[in-house]
């Protein structure tokens, strides 16, 4: 994945992530790699993501 590539963005929003504070964009492009699953417990400190406390994958075998 590029670095200033995020799915579903216009060109202009991924001009303006340097706006977005580190931490922000770690969580964007884990999210962003991660496609299907589920965070749970997200901790958010001073406006900023700090600690997923468990990550869980899902891997899904059909089509439907």
């Amino acid at each position: 994945m590029t670095e200033n590539y995020r799915p579903g963005l216009t060109k202009r929003d991924r001009e303006h992530d340097s706006a977005l504070h580190p931490a922000w964009l770690a969580f964007f492009r884990y999210c962003a790699e991660l496609k299907y699953g589920e965070i749970e417990r997200l901790s958010i400190q001073d406006g900023l993501p700090v600690l997923a406390e468990m990550t869980k994958k899902k891997i899904k075998f059909t089509n439907g």
